[in-house]
């Protein structure tokens, strides 16, 4: 057999038991009880690259190891970076999945399991891509370098000293990631945007230990209370972030862009629908898709305070927690956004407790014109696979290492994903269309290619 898609169609049954296996290694990255999985999880993913005909290894760093993957028998031929992690969100809450998380389970034509979406299942398309061309031909059409990292959902603190150590080893025209989605189920997409992420832990202090809420009620500040007021102070009425300086370095997007976005096949009611809400609500003056992908929030994440066991216990906390983190768009700063963050809790707290911000970790927003060769490439190889011409999408989501890959190694980001909307990414019951796991990887087949030839020329 000489036709690459002709192949995938042929193996895509073992294609799709590997992806099993795959998916049942618990490689959480934030536990550590799950370091032994992360790491089985980096080599058996290794095996794999070599198994498709890459040269592969295991490379250490300061956390979770990296893998790295080569074919350079292509002398001459551009160069292309597929980039992707092997990490996965944890599971929780475990009650609300209808299948165990990390046992692959077929409904309605969805496969469902940790990973399936973000990002196992999109990046093992590459993997058996890569195969299917070495396979059929003995050769790809453009020299390949493939990072898989473990640390992506903990903010991949270790990776953008590895990229800047390897730089002569990664150099690249183009950095494929496939870490995104598509903008409707038969509607292909190609990413122009990401927003970025500053993440904190907002921790409030009151007396040395809990107190009777009858015998200290009403004489000291409450943790909770001042906790709850520091969260209320966050937002204006019309939803805005209310923190004094916080727009100050926000690039209002172009007016074609907004038109793009305005054009695309959106339903407002069907979304709140689809997702179990009943109504919507953001920032004044934009539309749903704009909120979520070109304008900067604000929002709580988790909450800790008091006693929340069963019956009453009537104490006054004397602390109180709160995972806050705020999505970036150009040019806001992680840094930048702490300071004012800092500045703004300082002047709202109330007496009687201290605060104590920590970060947890960030990354920079992303933007990028969809045209040069890369996009043409990509567009072309989506209409081939779906029928239609991709639609410009953007990112409510953060992928740090995008911006830091563009500006060490010099090179184009493209953004060619395959999970559908509602696919549950880092929620209970994720999930990723089987079919469209056949099509991934018939489009990143054609991507090679056609990469191989645009940027040749």
């Amino acid at each position: 057999m000489t036709d690459p898609i002709a192949f995938v169609g042929s193996q895509l049954d073992r294609f799709q038991t590997e992806l099993y296996d795959f998916l049942r290694i618990r490689s959480i990255s934030a536990k550590s009880e799950h370091d032994s999985d992360t790491r089985r999880t980096a080599e058996w993913l290794a095996a794999r690259l070599a198994d498709a005909g890459l040269t592969s290894e295991v490379v250490e760093t300061a956390g979770h190891p990296i893998v790295l993957a080569e074919w350079r028998g292509a002398p001459g031929a551009p160069t292309v970076l597929i980039y992707g992690h092997y990490d996965v969100q944890p599971p929780e809450p475990l009650d609300e999945w209808l299948s165990p998380p990390f046992e692959p389970t077929v409904r309605d034509g969805r496969l469902y399991g940790r990973g399936t979406a973000d990002d196992k299942g999109q990046l093992y398309m590459h993997v058996k891509a890569l195969e299917a061309h070495l396979a059929t031909r003995g050769s790809l059409p453009i020299n390949v370098v493939v990072l898989a990292e473990g640390e992506e959902e903990v903010g991949s603190p270790n990776l953008v000293p590895f990229v800047r150590a390897h730089r002569d080893r990664l150099a690249c025209e183009v950095v494929v990631i496939s870490d995104s989605g598509m903008f409707a189920e038969g509607l292909p997409s190609l990413g122009f945007s990401l927003r970025g992420l500053a993440y904190f832990e907002l921790h409030v202090k009151g007396a040395k230990s809990d107190l009777h809420s009858g015998e200290y009620g009403g004489a000291v500040t409450n943790p909770g209370n001042a906790l709850a007021r520091i969260i209320a102070s966050l937002h204006d009425a019309k939803g805005r972030v209310a923190i004094a300086g916080f727009y100050d370095d926000v690039v209002e997007w172009d007016a074609e862009t907004r038109t793009q976005i305005a054009q695309l096949p959106h339903d407002d009611r069907a979304y709140g629908a689809e997702l179990g809400v009943n109504a919507l609500t953001g920032e004044a003056g934009y539309s749903t898709l704009e909120r979520t992908w070109i304008r900067p929030t604000c929002d709580v994440n988790g909450m800790l305070c008091g006693y929340t066991g069963e019956g009453a216990k009537t104490v006054l906390p004397n602390r109180a927690m709160a995972k806050v983190s705020f999505r970036l768009v150009p040019s806001q700063t992680p840094a930048r956004v702490r300071a004012l963050f800092e500045a703004h809790v300082a002047k709202v707290t109330p007496p009687g407790v201290t605060v104590e911000i920590r970060e947890l970790h960030g990354g920079r927003p992303w933007r990028a014109k969809v045209e040069g060769p890369a996009f043409e490439a990509a567009a072309e190889a989506l209409e081939e696979t779906f029928g239609m011409r991709p639609v410009p999408m953007g990112g409510g989501g953060s992928i740090p290492i995008v911006v830091d890959f563009e500006e060490q190694l010099d090179a184009t980001a493209l953004l060619v994903g395959f999970s559908l909307p509602g696919c549950n990414l880092h929620a209970p019951n994720e999930w990723l269309a089987l079919s469209y796991f056949g099509k991934g990887i018939e489009t990143l087949v054609r991507l090679y290619s056609k990469l191989g030839a645009k940027l040749a020329g």
